[in-house]
């Protein structure tokens, strides 16, 4: 199985390029509704990463893949400017799922 990247920015994809990943520089909904539709046509993609940024994009057809299928896995990975994430994401997501608070 492969791996395979849809990023918002070139420097992304030169990085895991580098990690032997191949890969494609998108931008706007459309565009990566497009590259993530033909990724997903490849039966031997095992692992589908996407900028989180692009993941704003089309947030309806990434639940879609996560809900209704086995594969490929979908891992939402920060750019070179970060995680646009809070620092306690972590601990927010947890007392959510659990209920109380850490």
């Amino acid at each position: 199985m492969k791996m395979y990247l849809i990023s918002d920015n070139v420097d992304t994809l030169t990085g895991m390029r580098l990690a032997g990943v191949e890969g494609i520089v998108v931008h706007g909904a459309r565009e990566t509704k497009d590259a993530v539709e033909k990724a997903l046509e490849d039966k031997t993609l095992g692992i589908l990463l996407i900028t989180e940024k692009l993941c704003d994009e089309i947030p309806q057809l990434l639940d879609d893949i996560k809900q209704n299928r086995k594969k490929p896995l979908l891992v939402e990975i920060p750019d070179r400017h970060g995680s646009g994430r809070k620092p306690d994401f972590i601990t927010n997501y947890i007392n959510e799922a659990i209920g109380i608070q850490l």
